[in-house]
């Protein structure tokens, strides 16, 4: 009898230890899991912000030469101001394209099969 009940407690200790051993390694396996998102947002954060600095640079130079020929207009540089009031303005919708273009990194994650 005192050899049943000493098997059946060790087999419990033995069944608890490897139930703990899972449990920590499914542990592990999400910190392990959240580490790589985190390190993905912040891949993704910088590549983004790198974009809108570069879309808000062409968009206000754009913006600029728009106003530049704006105040050229009616006077003895008409045609110029025409000229600069074009190319002012595609200039700066690139730049405004580039803005918008610069959060599509935000909402981008990327995908890795956990094993």
């Amino acid at each position: 009898m005192k050899g049943i009940l000493l098997l059946l407690c060790f087999g419990a200790l033995f069944f608890n230890n490897a139930k703990a051993q899972n449990n920590y390694d499914s542990l592990k396996t999400q910190v392990l899991a959240l580490q790589m998102d985190v390190e993905n947002i912040h891949l993704n954060l910088e590549k983004s912000k790198s974009k809108f600095q570069k879309g808000i640079l062409v968009a206000t130079l754009g913006y600029t030469v728009t106003i530049a020929g704006g105040l050229m207009l009616g006077r003895e540089n008409d045609d110029l101001g025409q000229g600069l009031l074009v190319a002012g303005g595609v200039t700066g919708v690139i730049g405004t394209y580039m803005l918008v273009d610069a959060f599509k990194f935000l909402g981008r994650t990327r995908r890795v099969s956990t094993r």
